[in-house]
């Protein structure tokens, strides 16, 4: 299956084990509670999806790369103690807490969190002194003489013998005991996660046409040659840091990261014309709404890959726009939520006379918010920038409201009001300006290529981007209405853009 499938999977069995009865007792015992184990080929996102669903289940996370400990680390320390049997005493050997299961405690200490994810990544590529701990730690869930506490979730990950000299079978007595799953790449679901994540236009535009080497894992006479999302991921963030300093990306930088040299050249290649297009084909004019006209007949009759590159750039325009809209609206509605409470509380009541204090304590209320689930690492990285503005926007009314200084309670709020209805004008022109820039892309497409590949291909990829899909669900776009229904629904998208990739 896919990632994004896995993640389901794995989500849904974690709500299963930590669902309770009546009497507060697990549904699924813990003895039936099975450890997942998760398969699959490196570097398509397996240890990144558990952080993922930590968050979005509201756990803790513990996770721990076996392979960098020791069989004394995983499962302690041995030290004597005194037992009495039978009225005699023996010296009786026992060992220290694992610092796994420490580290567990330690999480629930430091984040308040009782449940949570043990991840114990690469578990099938331990040493021969480790593995007889693993065996019994995914039989038994135990490390040593030591349980994993209730309510903790064992997920392990591993690489299939192909991939890794080190792995480890395991026997059927443990796999019996195991709820496997396997994972396979997939270039359409890692696209929906890359858009969200805001991947590098180029490499996305680039694997839509060269999808084959979205991964790659090839054994040469040089060894391995390889390409993994990972690496296309971490590329991406070097080629965006590299492009604000002004650095050149070129086949030598290419592949440090994408470890396969053909792939890693011809991107670096297809680079050089990505941003070439930019220029030729005035992707910012078209954004704008600017004259254009003058490019029309040279992209109607350019190559295939160049019309696929001219719709992915105008794909990330739109996605930019689309995403400070959407930032704009969430840093908006949580702002909402301590204005409401400002409102409520200085209303007639118990604040009268001193509402700027009434306002910073509201504020430090969701400063201590975001800094636990910070703590608890459960916020992602849009998450932790809406609070970030939503914080940076609140400071700002707490400065005038202290400026203002003793005003009555609904005086206090009508500032607030005044103030937070002027962000709400600012969101509203982000979402005309995002609005505006989907239509003069429409009026683009339609006066170039009409109903054709480009236009399945851009309202697909509409489709399944993560900002466009929240952008249009509050945007009334009627072309995007009219062309959704009848070239893909209609057609069916699936089969119009396998043709689209044979060509």
């Amino acid at each position: 299956m896919n990632i994004k499938r896995a993640k389901q999977e794995i989500q849904d069995a974690i709500q299963a084990y930590l669902a309770k009865d009546e009497l507060g007792n697990y549904e699924i015992p813990r003895v039936r509670q099975r450890p997942v184990l998760l398969l699959g080929a490196p570097g398509i996102g397996k240890t990144q999806i558990m952080e993922q669903i930590a968050r979005e289940c509201g756990i803790g996370l513990v996770s721990y790369t076996i392979t960098h400990h020791t069989r004394q680390s995983a499962i302690g320390l041995p030290f004597i103690s005194k037992k009495e049997y039978g009225g005699k005493t023996y010296a009786v050997t026992e060992y220290t807490m694992s610092e796994i299961v420490a580290s567990v405690y330690d999480k629930m200490e430091q984040t308040g969190l009782s449940e949570g994810i043990l991840f114990i990544d690469e578990i099938n590529c331990v040493s021969e002194t480790l593995a007889p701990a693993m065996l019994q730690f995914l039989q038994c869930k135990t490390f040593g003489c030591h349980a994993i506490p209730d309510g903790w979730i064992i997920v392990a990950a591993g690489n299939p013998p192909e991939y890794n000299k080190s792995v480890r079978e395991f026997d059927v007595v443990t796999m019996d005991r195991v709820k496997k799953i396997e994972v396979e790449p997939d270039f359409q679901v890692w696209k929906e996660y890359a858009w969200k994540e805001g991947i590098h236009p180029a490499i996305l535009a680039y694997l839509t046409l060269r999808p084959k080497y979205f991964y790659l894992m090839e054994t040469t006479v040089d060894g391995k040659l390889f390409a993994t999302p990972r690496g296309w991921e971490d590329l991406s963030t070097v080629l965006k840091v590299y492009e604000k300093l002004g650095k050149p990306v070129d086949a030598e930088v290419a592949v440090q990261y994408i470890q396969h040299p053909k792939a890693a050249k011809d991107f670096a290649n297809y680079l050089e014309l990505y941003r070439k297009y930019r220029e030729d084909y005035q992707i910012e004019a078209v954004l704008a709404g600017g004259d254009w006209t003058g490019m029309q007949k040279k992209v109607a009759h350019a190559s295939f890959d160049e019309r696929v590159s001219v719709i992915g750039l105008l794909l990330s325009g739109c996605t930019a726009a689309f995403q400070k809209a959407v930032r704009a609206e969430d840093c908006l509605e949580m702002a909402y939520g301590v204005v409401k409470e400002f409102r409520d509380g200085v209303a007639g009541g118990p604040q009268e006379g001193q509402p700027e204090v009434f306002f910073k304590e509201l504020l430090e209320g969701l400063l201590q918010e975001h800094e636990g689930k910070k703590l608890a690492e459960l916020l992602s990285r849009e998450e932790e920038r809406t609070y970030c503005m939503a914080e940076r926007m609140l400071e700002g009314f707490e400065r005038e409201l202290e400026k203002a200084g003793g005003l009555e309670g609904e005086k206090a709020f009508a500032l607030v009001k005044e103030m937070f209805g002027k962000e709400q004008e600012a969101y509203d022109r982000l979402y005309e300006e995002a609005g505006e820039t989907l239509e003069h892309v429409f009026d683009f497409l339609e006066a170039v290529f009409g109903e054709s590949q480009e236009m399945v291909m851009f309202v697909t990829e509409l489709d399944s981007g993560f900002y466009s899909v929240r952008f249009l669900k509050e945007y009334a776009c009627e072309r995007y209405l009219r062309y959704n229904r009848e070239l893909l629904f209609e057609a069916g998208s699936g089969e119009i853009l396998e043709r689209i990739r044979r060509l």
